[in-house]
């Protein structure tokens, strides 16, 4: 990923400190991965996701 690295690399390595940004609860983290993804339609790239 080329984009915002730092916020990928922290998110990766932390789910967890996305739900403390927004002010809720953490447990609900590790259900979660934290990851980049590709839609092929003109190339249109989604650079964070969180996906359960």
């Amino acid at each position: 990923m080329k984009t915002d690295t730092i916020f990928y690399s922290l998110f990766k390595e932390f789910p967890s400190i996305f739900f403390e940004l927004i002010n809720q609860s953490t447990e609900p983290a590790a259900t979660y991965e934290f990851t980049s993804r590709e839609i092929k339609q003109l190339s249109f790239r989604v650079d964070g996701l969180f996906l359960p």
